[in-house]
């Protein structure tokens, strides 16, 4: 599998290399951004520190990027090693208390941020934050530009010019205090491609099961990441990398996750799912399908009908399966392992578990009177979906897989 990844080379005053900013380029168009700004940071972290190598993409100097809001508050951006990277905040990315609650804690952790396409509109308290401040030469006036570095060049502030595509703007940039320079005038973004080992989907429905249990058995997601050469290679770079400097180096899936710890297997899991199993599809789809797994397998419990909790989880995990494969359901069924009455359920057959996933998915779009039928079909206590639901948001957030998704249904 053929993967792509650009990068474009940020100069000092001297024109010598200080960084490159790396920059998702899509499998199926090289020149193509990822319109999804989560996915696109996910791609670039995941596949510049397992696939490429940061040594192998800038060399000796910095790396600089891209977070969305999700790659912040998630924490996806702490997987890159702080003295290799300079974290580059999207201009989409708003000032919330938790974005600044994650910036800060990244600053703590010592890592450098910079703000891209800055223009303040309520963007002062990331400023404030900020190592480097980067302005767009052609989106912004000479006045909004002086402004600007009049406010924060005082505070230590570095300024990078953008889009800088002459050698008069260069030089003037220069002249003016800019310590870096970007743009069409030094080098367009050059696209490197390296081949991938093609990742077995269903091994990462096994894992995302194993996850979301609460009480997580090293040994079994282990043993499911086995079965996954492209999951085992990429979890055994990341912990041989340099961020770790291991004094012996790791031989072993199972050393490997006990040396990460639940917290750190929780998260790159969540990384590893959301950059590769809904690649150049919304994210949105993978956090819905986990938490309808969460939703249905305590549904199994609520019906007392705990033994086939396994396949209640499957039941929703795989509920749009089709639609982040873009495939039809029943040729995915195919390939794999499922019981019949889960297989006939997903397909549309009535039966009493095609009930619960109408009743799930009733229920998560506020269709209250749907809901209402359902659950008195099924004779389960329509108040004590509330908390269900909320427990299965948490199970998603937890994997740092809820991204911006709907508001949770009012309480009936």
């Amino acid at each position: 599998m053929q993967k792509f990844i650009a990068r474009q080379p940020i100069l000092d005053r001297f024109e010598r290399v200080y960084g490159y900013e790396l920059l998702f380029r899509a499998a199926d168009e090289p020149f193509c951004r990822m319109s999804d700004a989560a996915q696109a940071s996910a791609a670039v972290i995941s596949d510049s520190l397992l696939l490429y190598g940061l040594n192998e993409l800038t060399g000796c100097a910095r790396a600089f990027v891209n977070c969305a809001r999700e790659t912040l508050v998630k924490g996806h951006a702490a997987t890159l090693p702080r003295e290799r990277v300079v974290l580059e905040i999207l201009e989409t990315v708003n000032p919330d208390d938790e974005v600044l609650a994650a910036c800060k804690a990244l600053k703590a952790a010592g890592y450098m941020l910079a703000m891209d396409d800055f223009q303040e509109d309520g963007k002062e308290a990331l400023a404030g934050l900020a190592d480097i401040i980067k302005l767009d030469v052609l989106a912004t006036t000479e006045l909004q530009r002086q402004q600007t570095m009049h406010k924060y060049l005082p505070r230590g502030v570095k300024f990078l010019a953008e889009k800088v595509e002459r050698r008069d703007q260069f030089l003037t940039a220069a002249a003016q205090g800019y310590a870096y320079f970007q743009g069409y005038f030094f080098c367009k973004p050059e696209v490197l491609s390296t081949r991938d080992i093609a990742s077995v989907k269903p091994v990462h429905l096994r894992l995302l099961q194993a996850l979301t249990k609460e009480q997580l058995h090293v040994s079994e997601v282990a043993e499911t990441i086995r079965h996954d050469l492209s999951l085992s290679y990429k979890l055994l770079r990341f912990l041989n990398s340099a961020r770790f400097m291991f004094r012996a180096p790791v031989t072993s899936v199972h050393q490997a996750l006990l040396l990460l710890g639940e917290n750190g297997i929780r998260k790159w899991v969540g990384l590893m799912a959301l950059a590769t199993l809904a690649a150049g599809r919304p994210s949105v789809l993978v956090s819905t399908a986990l938490v309808r797994a969460a939703f249905c397998e305590m549904i199994a419990t609520l019906r007392g009908d705990t033994k086939r909790a396994s396949d209640y989880f499957f039941l929703g995990l795989l509920s749009n399966l089709d639609v982040i494969l873009c495939r039809p359901m029943l040729a995915i069924l195919q390939e794999l392992p499922i019981t019949p009455d889960v297989r006939s359920a997903l397909v549309g057959d009535p039966n009493h578990l095609h009930d619960v996933l109408e009743t799930v998915k009733a229920y998560e779009c506020a269709n209250w009177a749907g809901f209402s039928a359902l659950a008195k079909k099924q004779s389960l206590p329509e108040d004590a979906f509330s908390e269900m639901y909320l427990k299965s948001l948490r199970w998603c957030r937890e994997l740092g897989l809820d991204e911006e998704r709907s508001q949770v249904p009012a309480p009936l």
